[in-house]
């Protein structure tokens, strides 16, 4: 492990499994809470008040927002089966949805968006059950697409609100909003990363003590609001009538809830990474787990009625900061959050924050989103490919959000499909990576049972593969070598005969720059090869050699490995590069 890798290491005090002191885990679940309440109470707020909603049905929205992000949040740290990530992974509504639920409302009022928010959690309950299967879709370009549009169509739906201030206090909404910017961007800007952390509720905080001064705090709201007890509204019911309105936003919900996936994926992935003191391989059951609580969260929060939950961004930088990444500190954070639904004036104290101030600190956080968007697409490099999708898709769905496409014609083609912006552009983004999908190069693909029998059809399918693709005896060599012991460890020395009975094997190979991919798609084991090969001590104990002498082989005959495991398949992919001339030998001893 290299000294950068050890450091960022050790700051993790305590691990999933481990449980720290009652205190620990009291104030880690407190900060959580703290850093994620004003997003889980602004979104259905700004949502609610855009379309003109009651405030009966706020208080009921607000209450169940809070009390489905407790339950869910405690899903994701308590793993059962298929369901949860086994992380600390915290739920709330999400900001990508405020511009179709502000729609649904306008359509059909809350029974339309309770039907909505149902249908669309079959998605990624779908997604978690064949994950395997949607990794090719799920690019970096298509998500950083998707990303960049989230703010490009919410935003104007938010600064919409800065026109709430009375007539006779003109200036009081933009100096707040200003006010709460600057505050929450100098500090981001120049705190050391322990202060940048609490930007965003530093900002609120002095937001709304200057719009306070300026009258606009609603304090009558706290006052009437009691200590404990439930909301105003009750339970909306859900909508029967899956009329025009339902078909022409139901593309758009479930579209949306992909990239909720999408980003559902991402965070369990870099949960894991900082939840560890030594570096380990990511586990894709973990994920799976993870994408199956989004699903269960999306339909519990359409059974309530309310905005949509997934897992929001502040789970990652607590960690890293604290150190404790214990599954107990979720579930303290989820136990505090289901208390504050049944205590109304705290909750209001939220609620009566200026709209200025919410603005602002959206505004701040979307355009989080966008340069994450950025970064996504430009990770490991960009070329004219991942250029041309992201612009054109990008810029029509900014053209088809704002009517400025042919608004007459998309209106009619496919029920209004493609008036959402996220919709529009999302659909291009896919379009365009399945036509380079479709017209790229052929994979070779070999079919059979896993077992060492096949070894000789498999050197076969790689002597013609090698061939067709120019290359000599050399690399031929180093094929075979690869495949052999990845196909040896994937079997496994030690495993039962009929454990391995009616287990398919299924190698991809194609062609690339500089040499070969080889994909292995098999049944799920219980190790993981990336972990094993990275943890290969360089003087090996002589009881484990034998045992790892494959890992040891591929790991010098391989340029790279990376092996993904999920419930129901097991993915070796490795990457060997063609021989430099007059160095084969060398590089083959």
């Amino acid at each position: 492990m290299s000294s950068r890798d050890e450091q960022s290491a050790s700051n993790v005090q305590y691990e999933p499994h481990e449980n720290p002191p009652a205190l620990v885990s009291l104030g880690s679940g407190l900060q959580l809470v703290v850093l994620g309440i004003t997003s889980i109470i602004f979104i259905p707020t700004i949502i609610i008040r855009v379309s003109g909603g009651t405030e009966a049905y706020l208080s009921w929205a607000v209450f169940g927002a809070v009390a489905v992000s407790g339950v869910c949040t405690a899903l994701q740290a308590v793993r059962r089966s298929r369901v949860g990530a086994g992380y600390l992974l915290f739920m709330g509504p999400a900001g990508a949805f405020i511009g179709v639920c502000v729609s649904a409302l306008n359509e059909g009022g809350p029974p339309l968006l309770a039907t909505l928010v149902v249908a669309s959690s079959l998605v990624p309950i779908v997604i978690s059950m064949r994950l395997a299967l949607f990794r090719r879709l799920l690019t970096p370009t298509i998500v950083g697409t998707v990303n960049m549009l989230i703010p490009a169509t919410v935003l104007p739906v938010v600064f919409s609100r800065l026109a709430d201030a009375p007539p006779e206090t003109a200036l009081s909404a933009p100096l707040t909003a200003v006010a709460t910017v600057l505050v929450i961007s100098g500090i981001s800007l120049k705190a050391g990363a322990t202060l940048r952390l609490w930007a965003p509720l530093i900002g609120v905080i002095a937001g709304s003590v200057i719009g306070g001064s300026m009258g606009l705090y609603d304090f009558d709201l706290i006052a009437r609001a009691p200590w404990v007890g439930l909301p105003q509204g009750g339970w909306p019911g859900i909508g029967l009538d899956l009329g025009p309105a339902f078909v022409e936003l139901l593309p758009a919900f479930a579209f949306v809830s992909l990239i909720g996936a999408i980003q559902t994926i991402t965070g369990a992935v870099a949960i894991q990474r900082v939840s560890w003191r030594r570096p380990r391989a990511v586990d894709y059951r973990a994920v799976e787990g993870a994408v199956t609580a989004d699903g269960i969260g999306k339909l519990l929060s359409g059974i309530t009625g309310i905005v949509p939950t997934q897992t929001i961004g502040v789970s990652v930088p607590t960690v890293e900061l604290t150190g404790v990444a214990s599954r107990r500190v979720g579930i303290v954070a989820a136990g505090v959050l289901i208390v504050l639904a049944f205590l109304p004036r705290v909750l209001a104290m939220i609620l009566a924050i200026p709209s200025p101030v919410v603005v602002a600190y959206l505004t701040v956080v979307l355009a989080m989103t966008f340069v994450r968007g950025m970064t996504e697409v430009v990770q490991g490099g960009i070329d004219h490919r991942k250029a041309l999708i992201t612009g054109v898709a990008f810029w029509v769905g900014v053209g088809c959000q704002n009517d400025l496409l042919f608004p007459e014609l998309l209106a009619e083609l496919g029920g209004g499909l493609l008036a959402n912006g996220i919709t529009a552009g999302g659909i291009v983004a896919i379009l365009m990576t399945l036509f380079l999908e479709a017209t790229a190069s052929r994979r070779s693909r070999i079919e059979t049972e896993l077992d060492l029998s096949v070894l000789s059809k498999i050197r076969e399918f790689l002597g013609a593969f090698a061939s067709r693709s120019g290359w000599g005896s050399t690399m031929v060599d180093r094929l075979d070598a690869a495949s052999e012991e990845t196909l040896l460890t994937l079997i496994g020395e030690d495993e039962d005969h009929e454990k391995r009975e009616g287990r398919r094997l299924l190698l991809q190979a194609r062609k690339e720059a500089d040499g070969a991919v080889l994909e292995f798609v098999a049944a799920s084991g219980e190790e993981n090869l990336q972990n094993r090969i990275a943890l290969l001590t360089e003087t090996p104990d002589e009881v484990l050699m034998e045992r790892e002498v494959s890992l040891r082989l591929l790991r010098h005959i391989a340029s790279s490995v990376r092996h993904q495991q999920f419930h129901d398949t097991e993915i070796v992919t490795v990457h060997v590069k063609v021989p430099e001339a007059g160095h084969g030998k060398s590089r083959e001893s």
